[in-house]
């Protein structure tokens, strides 16, 4: 069973310690306490927590089926004669999209705007996050 730390909970939830130290306390988020005092997450109860805090689909996503929708705020546009980058910061995760300086206009993208980037991809690879990048996750067995 894998357990976490309040501290690896909020970095893989993207939010502060704090938070998350309200949700226990609240009997919103279940933690228990280690060996040392400390309080612990059981890895299924956060999957489960995280999963059911997970928003709503934005509208229109009943019309299509990309199922990855990340809402964010646009950080950066760069536009030549033809094509353009949009940068978009959703949460803890930056999704760069490249498409046409035509599609950026008519979309009005710009700084500071809120947009969703849709992702609907054949191959996405996932990877075991590894000991060190997992600090604070513990396996127990």
């Amino acid at each position: 069973m894998t357990t976490f730390r309040i501290g690896a909970a909020a970095d893989l939830l993207g939010v502060s310690a704090d938070t998350i130290r309200r949700w226990v306390d609240a009997g919103r988020l279940p933690a228990g306490r280690d060996e040392h005092g400390h309080r612990i997450i059981d890895g299924v109860d956060l999957a489960a927590f995280a999963r059911a805090q997970a928003a709503d689909p934005d509208a229109g996503a009943e019309f299509s089926s990309a199922r990855n929708r990340l809402r964010g705020i646009v950080v950066d546009v760069r536009k030549d004669t033809v094509m353009a980058q949009v940068d978009i910061q959703a949460g803890p995760f930056r999704v760069v999209s490249l498409m046409s300086r035509e599609a950026v206009d008519d979309l009005d993208l710009r700084v500071g705007s809120v947009a969703v980037a849709v992702i609907k991809s054949t191959t996405v690879v996932v990877e075991r996050a590894a000991p060190a990048a997992s600090a604070g996750a513990r396996g127990n067995g």
